[in-house]
């Protein structure tokens, strides 16, 4: 590690200048990558390595190549390069398909990824051209055209095992001018990771630790910081045989989720006695999370599907089924440590006790959900800790109490728990402008500035992302576009009055497996002439992890996800279509219900809260970039009149945000 934190990328299995590489002995290179690999390697592998030496041995001799990398690790997903070559100002990526004799589609999207992975986390990768390469060894010759997008990553590239040289001559002549790569200092730059969530609970699942998957900079809240400090409070608990919570809190996308998964798999592993498990009352994304655990465990082990989704299911819990499973016994739960998602989301009294009445014939339950969770880990004789993990401004269901009810369930049974919070409790999104002394009067409390994550890791381009949709949604243009300003460049949120249009840009944008998709409103019903219908409920896991090939996938850009399908998940570029619900009266809000045939008024502050919170995670679910799809309207439809939408779009405009046909 280096002295900021950061992982150097020199950790190849190998890697040497090209006349070193020339010059070794197969078997010494052989012996390098068997020792460096972290487990037994089977015949098979050992055979690719020795086909994929020979071939570059061959195919490079007489090029300008200057360093040979070998099993290049790509922490962020958890995978290595097979090769990587450094070429005058160039890194050529390449993935090897030995006995291929097609040149797969995900072989292609795999090599992009890795480019693309290289280009946005690697320091030393930011001003070279990338250029990734499939070598399918068995292939007929491929016809390729070279091109390079903006960022200088180029068009993957095909080749067989005969035309690997001719292939590089190609790409090298056709380098748009830039400076020369130098092969060490590359080697041994910073790489600065930011996973998504899907990526880093795989990650963590496969025992990579934090600092590995996780970008840790001047620039940002270190995770690791947070989650010292949470292992802290546990070992103190379990030292003096005390009871304790602890709230951390974070704006969207800023790592509360990672830091979760991190702290659960890290006692999973170091303390197995404790039984740590991760809970969420998020369903989609505890099935999402499920659901690529167990296809990953499956995919790297002979572990059954079956077995895979079980451990999984260990691991991850819903938070509901959890507190279902307490209910017929007054036993201490075997997990001493829990962490709960998304704390703020948990149930009122009058929503949990209409819910216990109504699904579980239970009269007599009479405790907000928060409370219910507190007393089941209360049942310990000595100790166990509950780590709630808060969102600001995340509330966007009825029935869901907030921080306060948290507190207020400490304060009348739970006194004798130690309370530990953030120092970012007197906000108003987190105390819902209850003051924090109100909060904790009478409890076992302190706070500290590492139980909070304050900047934005979901988008790596804009950190500031946060902070403009906030203006946004707060009804301040001013700041918005100054804000905005700021970040423009390399985070492009766009206007269109076009569904086609956007699905198009979305279309262009992506590359390798990145994830594109179509978000709205959960209420957002006139949306449905345009095309896109949030009445129509989609499978969360299919909808995020299966391919391109499948419509179901959020990559067809026909199924549409809701803020509760994508509330703690993430896309690369994302469309968010805008409905009426949401639309200006003046120079304010004006909040409406569709009811029936016709638009209703939105009276309740609480509901008009969650109108605006819905919206302020739609747009912060992009990790690259946006549109916002505004529909121009239709004069002759009176749920649908043109008035509804343009002043929206004018909005909009004035906060900063570009026109996509202008663009």
């Amino acid at each position: 590690m280096s002295a900021s934190g950061c992982t150097p990328i020199g950790r190849a299995y190998f890697s040497a200048s090209l006349a070193e590489f020339l010059a070794a002995d197969e078997n010494t290179i052989l012996g390098h990558l068997a020792a460096a690999a972290e487990h037994d390697q089977s015949i098979q592998q050992r055979n690719a390595w020795r086909d994929e030496i020979r071939i570059l041995r061959d195919q490079l001799h007489g090029t300008d190549c200057s360093m040979v990398f070998l099993e290049l690790k790509i922490p962020r997903m958890g995978k290595r390069a097979d090769a990587a070559l450094i070429i005058r100002s160039a890194v050529i990526v390449l993935e090897f398909k030995i006995g291929e004799s097609v040149y797969a589609s995900a072989a292609l999207a795999q090599a992009v990824d890795y480019a693309l992975d290289l280009k946005n986390f690697h320091e030393g990768s930011h001003a070279a051209s990338i250029i990734p390469i499939v070598i399918a060894t068995a292939a007929n010759p491929a016809k390729n055209t070279i091109s390079f997008h903006t960022d200088r990553v180029a068009n993957c590239q095909c080749c067989n095992a005969r035309d690997l040289r001719q292939t590089v001559t190609e790409v090298i002549a056709a380098l748009p001018p830039a400076p020369e790569v130098e092969g060490k200092a590359w080697a041994n730059s910073r790489y600065k990771p930011t996973p998504t969530i899907i990526e880093a609970a795989r990650a963590l699942y496969r025992d990579h630790s934090v600092a590995e998957i996780a970008r840790s900079d001047a620039s940002a809240i270190n995770l690791s910081e947070t989650t010292q400090a949470i292992s802290e409070i546990i070992e103190a608990a379990k030292a003096k045989r005390q009871k304790a919570i602890c709230f951390v809190t974070g704006v969207p996308g800023a790592g509360k989720t990672l830091a979760g998964l991190n702290i659960t798999t890290d006692r999973m592993r170091h303390h197995s006695d404790e039984h740590a498990v991760f809970l969420s009352g998020n369903g989609p994304l505890v099935s999402v999370l499920r659901a690529a655990l167990a296809r990953d465990q499956k995919e790297r082990t002979s572990v059954s599907l079956k077995d895979a989704n079980r451990n999984a299911h260990a691991f991850i819990q819903n938070i509901h089924h959890f507190r279902d499973s307490n209910l017929a016994s007054n036993l201490a739960t075997v997990e001493k440590v829990v962490v709960f998602d998304e704390a703020q989301r948990a149930w009122d009294q009058e929503h949990t006790s209409k819910f216990m009445r109504t699904k579980r014939d239970l009269t007599e339950f009479h405790s907000s959900e928060p409370e219910f969770l507190i007393e089941v880990m209360d049942r310990h004789a000595d100790w166990c800790v509950i780590i709630a993990l808060v969102g600001g401004g995340q509330e966007i269901n009825s029935g869901e109490a907030g921080l306060p009810e948290w507190f207020r369930a400490l304060r009348a049974r739970f006194s004798h728990w130690q309370v530990f919070y953030s120092d970012r409790f007197a906000t108003h999104e987190y105390s819902s402008h209850q003051p924090v002394g109100e909060l904790t009067a009478g409890l076992h409390s302190s706070s500290s500035p590492s139980l909070h994550l304050g900047v934005s890791l979901r988008s790596f381009r804009a950190e500031t992302l946060s902070k403009f949709v906030g203006h946004v949604i707060d009804n301040e243009p001013d700041k918005a576009a100054s804000c905005y300003s700021a970040i423009r460049e390399n985070y492009p949120v766009l206007l269109t009055r076009s569904l086609p249009v956007g699905q198009r840009w979305l279309r262009w944008k992506k590359r390798g497996s990145e994830l594109i998709g179509l978000t709205a409103y959960s209420g957002a019903r006139r949306l449905r002439p345009e095309g896109m219908d949030v009445a129509a409920k989609i499978e969360p896991e299919v909808w995020f992890l299966n391919d391109s090939a499948d419509v179901r996938s959020c990559h067809y850009l026909e199924e549409v996800a809701t803020e509760f399908d994508i509330q703690g998940l993430e896309l690369d570029w994302s469309l968010v279509g805008w409905d009426a619900n949401l639309r200006r009266d003046g120079n304010a809000w004006a909040f409406r219900k569709f009811r029936g045939t016709r638009w209703e008024q939105v009276c309740d502050e609480t509901s008009r809260r969650y109108l605006l919170n819905a919206h302020r995670v739609l747009l912060t679910r992009a990790r690259q970039g946006l549109v916002i799809f505004v529909p121009k309207g239709d004069p002759n439809d009176p749920t649908r009149l043109p008035e509804y939408y343009d002043p929206v779009a004018d909005y909009l405009l004035t906060c900063g945000i570009r026109s996509l046909t202008a663009c």
